[in-house]
């Protein structure tokens, strides 16, 4: 008996690549794409060991948990770090940036993640990218997040090595990634020694096998399964069009914001500012005297399906995420979310007004 998910055709070559190509048009980019077999950490990582070592001196700009990881990933590769920290609760600065630059002009590569849903805040990658390209150095962007939540433009902001992902606003897979490359970075990996060859981590392989090769002759067989889920939400977001998707984003943003603000309890944005809040997902600031972990677990218990978790790490005490991406971005989801946490606040003897909350979503919905 045949199975539609599990008696799949072998992927070819040339259908791989016009996988490839779909990406690249979303992205809006010229630049090279390469789509790689795994969780987007595989060309976050790859891309980094690629490019840095010995004799780099970068900037990584921390604004959540994954600043921190590339932050790691550099030094491990011999780089030179500069960190730029800045509160969570907020966004980095293209004055900032600037500042750094100018305080250490040895820098020759920038890393950013464009929106942190770990935390819940954005970054203006437009102006940041203009500092970057007028300094001269290489930009690395995590766009995981961003990515189908708002815009993504690596030609037109000059980054570098882009990498995103599609489980999240995309509304597709985990299992797959890709990853544009410009001129620039391939001149970088192809001088650097210590860049990965050989390895599944390598990009370089990848451009000397696939892409220099005409994308005739894959380099191992492809994981069917992700490569076509990844095709299919590409499809879907073509057949409503990108800005649609990011509008619906924005929108369940907002809702979810005000309708917060409105539903009372001690609740509050985590990111205080909604100029610097992501799209992707909205953080809240668990009211004082509750636990978010334990308010979370609490709503999930009565509901598996909401879209809500606690922050994670040391942030598990304090930040609520609303999850509000992909499949979870409508009207529906934003309500269910702040109906179940009006509940649990409400079981902490707290003061909360769930109607209100609902109409300030609904007349958020833009």
């Amino acid at each position: 008996m045949t199975h539609p998910l599990l008696d799949l055709a072998p992927l070819s070559a040339a259908h791989f690549a016009s996988i490839e190509d779909r990406v690249a048009r979303l992205l809006r980019t010229e630049q090279d794409v390469v789509v790689m077999q795994g969780e987007a950490l595989l060309p976050l990582e790859g891309a980094i060991r690629a490019t840095a070592g010995p004799g780099t001196t970068a900037l990584n700009v921390i604004t959540g948990p994954y600043g921190q990881t590339f932050g790691d990933w550099l030094r491990d590769c011999g780089a030179t770090v500069v960190d730029l920290t800045v509160p969570f609760h907020t966004a980095v600065t293209a004055e900032q940036v600037r500042g750094a630059l100018a305080e250490h002009p040895e820098i020759d590569f920038v890393s950013l993640v464009h929106a942190e849903a770990a935390t819940g805040n954005t970054n203006p990658v437009a102006e940041i990218g203009e500092a970057v390209r007028a300094h001269g150095a290489l930009f690395y962007l995590d766009a995981v997040a961003s990515i189908g939540a708002e815009p993504v433009l690596p030609d037109a902001w000059g980054v570098d090595l882009c990498v995103i992902g599609a489980q999240k606003a995309m509304g597709g897979p985990a299992g797959v990634s890709a990853v544009s490359v410009s001129e620039r970075a391939w001149a970088r990996m192809a001088a650097n020694p210590r860049a990965p060859r050989r390895s599944y981590l390598s990009l370089l392989d990848w451009k000397e096998r696939w892409i220099d090769g005409g994308r005739t002759a894959l380099l191992h067989a492809p994981a069917q399964l992700e490569m076509l889920a990844l095709e299919a939400c590409l499809e879907r977001i073509e057949a409503v069009g990108p800005d649609a998707v990011m509008a619906r984003h924005a929108s369940a943003a907002a809702a979810t914001r005000a309708g917060a603000l409105a539903l009372g309890g001690g609740l509050e944005p985590y990111v205080r500012e909604a100029a610097d809040a992501a799209p992707v997902a909205t953080t809240l600031r668990a009211p004082a005297g509750t636990t978010a972990a334990d308010l979370v677990a609490r709503a999930l218990a009565a509901d598996p399906a909401l879209p809500l978790a606690a922050g994670g790490g040391a942030l598990a005490k304090e930040m609520i995420r609303v999850n509000h991406y992909g499949p979870d971005a409508t009207p529906g989801a934003v309500r269910a979310a702040l109906t179940a946490l009006g509940a649990v606040l409400a079981e902490e003897g707290l003061t909360v007004d769930v109607a209100a909350a609902l109409r300030a979503a609904g007349k958020s919905w833009r």
